[in-house]
């Protein structure tokens, strides 16, 4: 893994790690919206609700444009198909390695 893939990875995570970031993606899964809407069921300021939708473009898991004086935001999968990808593969891993160890201990119980 490059290290541009493993710094994209990690602020990928560091961006999920934060509950109302996981909120805010979850309904721009539903569409594309602007800051009002998106700000309407949280508990915070509009400032603290656009330093979330910063933390979520840097880590490229939205894409912000400009229509007049609106600056809807949508979601971006891209980064979260690539975090995924890197779960699965330590998934596997373990897989195999317990996959062995059973493989080992059925191997132990039958020598008894």
């Amino acid at each position: 893994m490059s290290y541009a893939t493993a710094d994209a990875l990690d602020q990928t995570f560091a961006a999920l790690a934060d509950p109302t970031r996981r909120s805010i993606l979850s309904r721009l899964a539903e569409g594309e919206a602007t800051v009002n809407e998106i700000a309407e069921p949280l508990p915070m300021s509009l400032p603290a609700v656009s330093r979330h939708l910063k933390v979520l473009e840097r880590a490229g898991l939205i894409v912000r444009s400009r229509q007049a004086q609106w600056r809807p935001s949508r979601m971006q999968a891209e980064p979260l198909d690539e975090a995924i990808a890197w779960m699965q593969a330590r998934k596997q891993t373990w897989e195999r390695r317990m996959d062995r160890l059973d493989t080992h201990l059925r191997t132990q119980r039958r020598a008894r």
